[in-house]
């Protein structure tokens, strides 16, 4: 997400710092390539327009010019009028006063609003809620089939009711958002997320039955889903059902294949609605909430470390990082069944690409990022399943895999000898890696605060 966009404002800073200096002349060249970025990026004209315009007035204003290192000041400018444009703080989740909360999904056909529903649950889920989901998409029974199936893979409520023998239309719909938020009552839910129908292209008759289900129900959330590849579709889009509705907020799904992101940075300012959720996946928990701050890091290459930590402090087993940090440090060293259990470890991050991604790209990780595009995801699972093919004995003593076992691994693993012979070199020079660092205590304990990923920072 947002690597074009990235990649052509990093270009326009490095062309800047080339200058020794900032003057109105190469500043205004500087300007020129930063608009041009934000139009390739997809950014709605009058939004680029609006933001050009701040930074102009402010990188061309006394703090740069007399800045001692005003090629820097310009890259903060940049850096706190994006946080402006897509709002300073997080968006903050309305929850009711008296349970259930109601969310009312909102959006077109295609946006992925029925996924991101059963998302948002598994969200809530995390937090200790208790959802319920119900699908009034009457018109189509596939629709409510998907939610149901959705809400089964996260272990959701869900409120199916009964729609035998009457007629698809809007009072059918009220009446299964009325028997949803009762039963939400009943069993003790403390939230009730609403799919509702969608259309190719807005209609008069959807909104007037998505303005009825909102004066019905009275919901604390009205959430636009918004599929980002569509660009300035979903910003149009967006602001036509925050006329009628007043939105409350976006969802911007498909994040993970849009490489412009001119809708996530359009959507805020046309609607004057914050982006609360990305989807950047299709898994139930690839959906993060919005932090705008931290967005416009990854888009000017200063990375996202502080959502890696959070993602390592939640998919990590820390004790047994701990374990393995021990091992590692050790003379004894770590075994090949450790090995395998923290690449199983790290996996749970996600792709090595998004991890590379979020790493900054200068200082120590210069690079880093650029090698995200060469990472070859089926190396890890390959190197998976040749540690697996081997005897839990051979996992714990590396040393007795002779030649006619490393055959065996390779045809169990469906691999050739020569990757096993590979792994098996890689491994033996991590463990000697490992144990160089653990024979100073100071260079030690550093290590175990990097392996356990320590809280905190």
């Amino acid at each position: 997400m947002f690597e074009n966009l990235s990649e052509k404002l990093q270009r326009a800073f490095k062309n800047l710092r080339g200058q020794g200096s900032v003057t109105e002349e190469n500043m205004q060249e500087a300007l020129r390539e930063i608009r041009v970025a934000l139009l390739d990026a997809d950014v709605n004209l009058n939004v680029a327009k609006d933001l050009i315009e701040h930074i102009r007035q402010r990188a061309l204003g006394q703090e740069v010019m007399t800045s001692l290192s005003p090629t820097e000041q310009v890259v903060k400018i940049v850096r706190d009028e994006l946080v402006t444009l897509l709002g300073k703080d997080t968006a903050r989740f309305q929850f009711a006063s008296r349970p259930p909360t109601v969310i009312l999904m909102a959006g077109l056909q295609g946006s992925g609003k029925t996924t991101t529903a059963g998302k948002l649950a598994a969200w809530l889920q995390k937090g200790g809620h208790r959802p319920m989901l119900v699908s009034v998409d009457v018109y189509r029974p596939a629709a409510r089939e998907q939610l149901r199936v959705v809400g089964q893979t996260i272990k959701a409520n869900i409120y199916e009711g009964n729609t035998k023998g009457e007629a698809a239309g809007t009072p059918l719909v009220e009446r299964l958002a009325k028997e949803a938020r009762r039963e939400a009552v009943i069993t003790g839910c403390d939230t009730l997320i609403v799919d509702t129908a969608g259309r190719l292209h807005i209609d008069a008759e959807l909104m007037d039955e998505m303005a009825k289900l909102k004066a019905l129900l009275s919901p604390q959330e009205i959430l636009f889903v918004a599929d980002a590849m569509t660009g300035q579709d979903a910003v149009r889009s967006a602001e036509a059902f925050h006329q009628r509705l007043a939105l409350t907020g976006t969802v911007l799904t498909k994040m993970d294949g849009d490489a412009r992101g001119g809708a996530a940075l359009s959507i805020r300012q046309v609607t004057g609605q914050p982006v609360k959720f990305i989807g950047t996946g299709e898994k139930p928990d690839a959906f993060e909430p919005f932090h705008p701050d931290r967005i416009v890091s990854r888009i000017l290459g200063m990375g996202d470390i502080m959502s890696l930590i959070e993602k390592a402090e939640e998919k990590l087993d820390k004790r047994k990082s701990e374990e393995f940090a021990r091992k590692a440090l050790s003379g004894g060293g770590f075994s090949l069944e450790d090995f395998r259990d923290q690449l199983r470890q790290i996996r749970k991050l996600g792709s090595m690409e998004s991890i590379l991604k979020m790493l900054p790209s200068v200082g120590p990780f210069a690079g880093m990022q650029q090698m995200a595009d060469k990472v070859d995801e089926k190396q890890f699972t390959r190197v998976e399943a040749i540690i697996s093919s081997m005897t839990p004995k051979e996992r714990n003593h590396h040393e007795i895999i002779s030649g006619s076992r490393r055959k065996r691994i390779a045809s169990g693993s469906g691999t050739t000898v020569q990757e096993v012979n590979q792994l098996l070199r890689q491994y033996a020079q991590m463990r000697k890696m490992f144990k160089g660092m653990g024979k100073g205590g100071l260079l030690q304990r550093r290590a175990m605060g990097m392996l356990t990923g320590m809280k905190g920072r």
